[in-house]
């Protein structure tokens, strides 16, 4: 830390309006050059150093200074011990410049914690005349993400002389001027500020002329030209003159220029402007062109004494590249762009002067006045691209600056984004804003955002200038794999190929990438004491179920299984649904007839229709059964063949085989008939039976006929022939016996004496198959059939008693047995003999 006292201090304590001692302290490394002080005054700098250090500590920013013209690297202040770090602590914690357009100037030493030159500093470049040259930048730990204000003060030296501009001026004065006339001299300018800037004139030794120094309200000192001795033009016709400007500073510079007074004739009068100082307001948006103001100068002297010229003086290059001026009429134009970011003032000053060389000044006062032509400036110092959907509210996504160069409210800027954004904007330190998460983000919502950061400065019109930030949500496994249907279900048809698709599940999970790659499984279970994983499998990455087996709708008809779709997050989610995979039916099996059955032992079915039966008379019913469902079972029958066409009809639907007319004598005692029964699959199967119909009123007539129908062709049957005709003849007299008596209980209700011929073999209307007969006992069923059996090759008798004869309704198997129709051995069909060796067997059935 320096101490540099007032120059002018006369050792007695210096304070300032707040009490504090008018010390100069600065902060630098860099030697400097600083006013000399007295020895006594060591007291007083320990007391200064003192005041400062707590002067200092209560300011919000980091203040330092520095010479102008130091080398680059040249040390300007311990940064890393104001800030309270270590010089390693710069770079770990992101320690950086971040001021707009000032990273040039100064730089961070990271090995020594200090702020450095960027290269040399030009003060007069920087701040021009500016009595104080201050620059501010701004320092971010990007870690705590805070700023630091930091003002570096550029302390002139002397490194400019003072300089005229001109290597000599001509004056010319008339040989009748006064003593005590004056005669302005060129001035001398010096960029350099303080002590280091023009101090003041000197003029060689003349008798004829000295050197008068003016102040003028800007402080500027105006050198004139003092007529002590009357001329002689033809004494000395020419006086030339040296004048030196100085400065004030340790090594003192100077300039100098030649003055060249030439005396003429009489020309007393000098032009005068109508106004000492003009004043001028002029907007920076006006166009190249521009008429400014008129100047007026008059000089009352006549001819060539009296004509009026007007220049610049002192004009720097930049003004002569922004202003033009007529040198005859005296108007002054704009002819570059005015900008007041640059310049808010321009001080011009104009002089007149007459033919033999009499000048005036004036001053040309121009204020540029402000426009709102600059819109927003943003920079972004801080910006996270990526942000995880957990984060919490609160959480920084960019810090960034906004500037307009604009003054006044056209400097006031004010920053927004869309309020239905999950997003806050706050103003922190200066003209730094952060922006930062409103609530917690939920990336299956929103992905991404665009977010539009919109400043608006307050002119009028107002500007702005839009900052588009992207900002990505980075995904965690939150969500489960989701089926979209609670329950799938599924058809396959029986006798499929082996690894036929079934189905394809596809669950969705909102996250992404891993998270949302979803695997599928089925859970374990058994089917008929099987695996599941036997019947069916699923592709893991797909969903598509396929089919390992070949299904018969008669053994499988439907599966029920869980599916399992999984995620491949950490931890990975997952979650269930039921499958019902049906088995559809297919016209695989023909149907199958049940009644009545092919024997087993080579006899031959016969069905009994007496002659007496009427049209529509119920012979028999066969009965048929299809392991298909649906259409595919759905059966109906039709009369394939018939020996005698047109005497018999089958139901469609039901089966039942009818007399269509009554029966002729001439009708032949064997008819035989083909049924076919048909399924209504596609395409359909069908199965066929043959029924051998005796015509006959009685069992005897039966046997008898049959018994010529064809000679025995065995003599070694005879007595095995003579057993079984007695055995026939003793069931046929227990038989009549049984319906002698029915028909005595039940001649009240039948009215056809046609039918009480046949020795009670049966009713009126009621066919005689309605009846049976056993050992002597006789009964009536309402709703049953019962058929009797007497077989060569047993000494048993068959009772069989079925279910009910209903149509389309199948025989139980807790019944006693099948209905079977008479049987006829094809022995006894083929023998001509006698008919009590003929195999017999009688059924009979009894219907209401």
């Amino acid at each position: 830390m320096h101490i540099i006292l007032d120059p002018e201090d006369s050792g007695a304590p210096l304070t300032s309006t707040k009490g504090a001692p008018k010390c100069k302290l600065f902060r630098s490394g860099a030697a400097m050059a600083a006013p000399p002080y007295r020895p006594d005054c060591s007291r007083l700098v320990r007391i200064c150093v003192l005041l400062g250090a707590l002067w200092e500590i209560q300011a919000e920013q980091i203040r330092y200074s520095v010479p102008e013209e130091l080398d680059k690297g040249s040390y300007v202040g311990n940064i890393a011990k104001d800030l309270g770090l270590e010089p390693r602590e710069l770079s770990e914690r992101g320690v950086r410049i971040i001021s707009r357009g000032r990273t040039h100037l100064f730089a961070l030493n990271p090995r020594s914690g200090s702020l450095v030159t960027a290269g040399k500093i030009d003060r007069e470049e920087l701040c021009e005349r500016s009595p104080k040259c201050v620059v501010s930048l701004e320092i971010l730990l990007e870690d705590k993400v805070k700023i630091f204000g930091v003002e570096v003060e550029i302390i002139d030296v002397n490194d400019n002389a003072p300089n005229f501009g001109i290597e000599q001026r001509e004056i010319k004065v008339a040989e009748n001027e006064n003593p005590g006339t004056r005669f302005p001299l060129p001035e001398a300018f010096d960029p350099d500020v303080g002590v280091n800037s023009l101090q003041g004139y000197q003029l060689s030794s003349n008798v004829h002329f000295s050197l008068d120094v003016q102040s003028g309200v800007d402080g500027i000192k105006y050198p004139e030209l003092v007529l002590e001795l009357a001329l002689d033009r033809e004494e000395e016709a020419v006086h030339h003159l040296l004048l030196t400007a100085f400065d004030g500073g340790d090594l003192v510079r100077s300039g100098t220029v030649e003055i060249h007074v030439t005396l003429v004739d009489t020309n007393d009068n000098a032009p005068v402007f109508t106004q000492p100082e003009y004043h001028v307001n002029v907007p920076e948006n006006v166009p190249v062109g521009y008429w400014l103001l008129t100047v007026k100068a008059t000089d009352p002297d006549e001819g060539a004494n009296g004509e009026v010229t007007y220049s610049f003086r002192k004009v720097s290059d930049k003004m002569s590249q922004l202003f033009q001026l007529n040198s005859l009429t005296g108007d002054i134009t704009i002819v570059g762009d005015l900008d007041y970011e640059d310049s808010g003032f321009y001080d011009i000053d104009v002089e007149a002067h007459d033919g033999p060389g009499l000048r005036a000044r004036s001053k040309v006062l121009v204020t540029v006045l402000d426009v709102n032509d600059n819109a927003p400036e943003v920079t972004v110092t801080s910006l996270t691209s990526s942000i995880q959907e957990t984060s919490s509210p609160g959480t920084v996504i960019a810090l960034f600056n906004v500037h307009d160069s604009d003054s006044g409210e056209n400097g006031l800027v004010t920053c927004s984004i869309l309020d239905n954004l999950p997003f806050t904007l706050e103003k922190t330190y200066g003209n730094y804003h952060r922006l930062s998460t409103q609530r917690t983000l939920d990336r299956e919502e929103v992905s991404e955002y665009n977010i539009t950061v919109t400043s608006t400065d307050h002119g009028t019109p107002p500007l702005s200038t839009e900052t588009h930030i992207s900002l990505h949500v980075a995904d965690i496994n939150d969500n489960p794999p989701t089926f979209p249907h609670a329950s799938y279900s599924a058809y396959i048809p029986e006798n499929n190929p082996r690894g036929a698709s079934i189905l394809s599940m596809s669950a969705q999970d909102p996250d992404s990438i891993e998270n949302a790659r979803v695997t599928y499984s089925l859970a374990e279970d058994t089917l008929h004491g099987m695996p599941l994983s036997f019947y069916v499998s699923i592709n893991s990455d797909t969903g598509v179920l396929y089919a390992l087996c070949s299904f018969d709708y008669e053994q499988v008809r439907d599966l029920q299984l869980l599916v399992t779709a999984s995620d491949s997050g950490d931890p990975p989610l997952s979650s269930n649904v039921s499958l019902s995979i049906f088995v559809l039916d297919q016209n695989d099996n023909s149907p199958e007839i049940l009644y009545p059955a092919l024997p087993t032992d080579g006899s031959i079915g016969v069905e009994l229709a007496p002659r007496s039966a009427e049209p529509g008379y119920l012979v028999t019913k066969v009965v048929a059964v299809d392991r298909d469902s649906g259409q595919n079972a759905w059966l109906s029958y039709r009369l394939l063949k018939a020996s005698e066409p047109g005497l018999f009809t089958v139901g469609l639907h039901t089966g039942e085989v009818r007399t269509a007319r009554a029966l002729l004598d001439r009708d032949a005692l064997k008819q035989s008939l083909v049924v076919a029964v048909q399924d209504h699959g596609q395409p359909p199967l069908s199965a066929t039976v043959t029924l051998t119909v005796a015509v006959a009123e009685s069992i005897p007539e039966v046997l008898a006929d049959l018994s010529s129908l064809k000679p025995s062709a065995y003599a070694d049957d005879s007595s095995l022939t003579l057993y079984l005709v007695v055995a026939v003849a003793t069931v046929s007299c227990v038989f009549l016996a049984f319906v002698i008596v029915l028909l005595a209980l039940r001649l009240r209700r039948w009215h056809t004496s046609r039918q009480l011929q046949a020795v009670g073999v049966g009713l009126a209307g009621v066919p005689a198959s309605h009846f049976v007969g056993m050992d002597g006992v006789r009964a009536f069923l309402q709703t049953y059939s019962q058929e009797v059996s007497l077989r060569a090759d047993s000494r048993e008798s068959h009772v069989i008693f079925p279910q009910p004869n209903y149509a389309d309704t199948l025989l139980s198997q807790e019944s006693c047995g099948k209905s079977e129709p008479l049987l006829i051995t094809q022995d006894l069909l083929e023998t001509k003999g006698d008919p009590g060796s003929h195999q017999v067997s009688q059924s009979c059935r009894t219907k209401t």
